[in-house]
């Protein structure tokens, strides 16, 4: 059973309105790197408008238009790369997600190992993953990668971050494994 009306959290109808804004101020074609959100119909719809949803900057030609990131967020060498390309880069990742950014970056500078619990492959993981040097954190998805976590590092070293769009039915998933 579903509850009705069912709505977004205010970084996904923050990161819509900015693609819906650079459509309206810009014109099309509007590119977005990744899909701005979990939602086939809110896709579809803007894709209608004039946005162009790519994977990779590289699928972009050289363009004066928009690139505007998701708001799962994304690596750091992400912007680095749009920066090199001189795209006009909008930043659309959600606020809490930009959060946990910073807290695992916080962790890292203060020498502990960021455990980062959350899906392997998603946009919003590998974003947060992308911000620190390779190998600073460890992905758990389960209870038991958790605890090997915890066996092989010294506990008071360290830190947890979580993805965000983690559901009940995520936590539950995990605490099975």
């Amino acid at each position: 059973m579903l509850c009705a009306p069912r709505g977004f959290c205010a970084g996904v109808v923050r990161a819509i309105e900015a693609v819906e804004r650079a459509i309206e101020r810009y014109g099309p074609p509007v590119y977005v790197r990744h899909e701005i959100v979990h939602n086939r119909y809110v896709v579809e719809s803007l894709k209608a408008k004039g946005a162009v949803f790519v994977e990779d900057l590289s699928k972009i030609p050289d363009t004066a238009a928009p690139v505007i990131f998701s708001a799962h967020g994304v690596p750091k060498s992400v912007p680095a790369e749009a920066a090199s390309r001189n795209f006009f880069a909008i930043d659309a990742t959600c606020p809490l997600v930009t959060k946990v950014h910073r807290e695992a970056e916080i962790h890292h500078k203060r020498g502990r190992m960021v455990l980062l619990i959350g899906h392997a492959g998603h946009p919003e993981v590998v974003g947060t993953m992308g911000q620190l040097p390779e190998g600073a954190v460890m992905l758990v998805q389960s209870v038991a990668g958790g605890r090997g976590a915890r066996r092989s590092r010294t506990p008071d070293n360290l830190a947890y971050v979580t993805q965000t769009t983690l559901s009940l039915d995520d936590t539950a998933e995990l605490s099975r494994r």
